[in-house]
């Protein structure tokens, strides 16, 4: 028997070992190359807020096969070529298979987690990274808590002696111990050092419910039936990170829906911009893709953007209201 985030820690480590994610689903840079460049050029003003100053880390947490990355630093030697020579790139990926695509079509150094990034200032970008994080459940029954474990494909409940404290919110809580780890690692990072984080995920801005799903051929599946053949995720809860991120320290700026953040940044001036010009059938393409990213009924409203920065540093592009 494990413990849900034993479990799903497990699966997902064999999933993204062994599989293609991407033909499972799709995340938004593989979506748009305007995802990538529009955040390339966040990171480029925000490298100037900091000061410009001659190094800094540039580092993607769950790079998937490299398409951000590679669409946000072609911006970037664009638009700032001072940034484009002050920059190191890091990548925190566990999976060798993903690495090596990625290496394919990025210059950078991996890591295995947040904690092993170089000192020094930082901005740093997490797309779709915390909702493949395991998490804990906590369901109510009546006057106590249970939590859920795994037993033979099954979930089995059993009695919880301690409940965080904002379990009063709910009927099912879901507890994601290590998304936690990882903003509190990044907040204090960015305190000491100076910087910037950017989150976009999907999640409600006040967590709650259960929301465990898997995918499976681009369709939701039993998460228990295939261990390790699927990609378990769970809705970011927003509120929670964002708590811990302010305990830290950190400046906070979100949740805002992405629809909003892409919008305010210019998504849609680009995009016509790219579809001039084009055949019909492409500019079609391209303005259908930005519409997927932004409409309320797609991934504007579910996918949340929120933003970590130094106390001292101005509200980031996209969150000013």
């Amino acid at each position: 028997m494990e413990r849900l985030d034993v479990f799903m820690a497990r699966c997902n480590a064999q999933y993204y070992a062994t599989h293609d994610p991407f033909r499972d689903f799709t995340t938004a840079p593989e979506i748009s190359q305007v995802f990538g460049e529009l955040l390339g050029a966040w990171a480029a003003v925000l490298w100037q807020a900091m000061g410009s100053p001659g190094r800094v880390t540039l580092a993607e947490l769950g790079p998937g096969r490299g398409t951000l990355m590679q669409d946000a630093l072609r911006t970037v030697a664009a638009v700032s070529p001072g940034f484009a020579r002050a920059l190191s790139l890091h990548l925190v990926e566990t999976s060798p298979r993903l690495r090596a695509i990625q290496a394919e079509r990025l210059s950078a150094q991996w890591h295995d987690s947040v904690a092993s990034l170089p000192p020094g200032p930082i901005i740093l970008i997490a797309n779709e990274f915390l909702d493949a994080l395991p998490i804990r459940q906590f369901v109510r029954k009546g006057d106590h808590w249970a939590e859920r474990w795994v037993k033979d494909g099954q979930l089995v409940e059993q009695d919880a002696p301690a409940v965080p404290d904002r379990a009063a919110e709910t009927e099912v809580l879901e507890v994601g111990e290590a998304s936690e780890a990882v903003v509190a690692a990044v907040a204090r990072r960015i305190v000491a050092d100076g910087g910037a984080a950017l989150f976009l995920d999907y999640g409600a801005a006040v967590g709650g419910g259960d929301t465990l799903q898997a995918i499976r051929e681009a369709r939701q599946t039993d998460p228990f039936s295939s261990p390790g053949e699927a990609d378990l995720t769970a809705h970011v809860d927003f509120a929670a990170l964002a708590r811990i991120a302010a305990a830290g320290g950190a400046a906070v700026h979100g949740p805002v829906p992405q629809g909003l953040f892409l919008t305010r940044l210019g998504l849609h001036q680009r995009s016509y911009s790219l579809a001039r010009g084009q055949p019909p059938a492409r500019a079609g393409a391209i303005l259908a893709a930005a519409e997927r990213l932004v409409e309320p009924v797609h991934m504007g409203r579910l996918f949340k953007a929120m933003a970590l920065t130094h106390p001292d540093l101005p509200v980031p592009p996209g969150f000013a209201a």
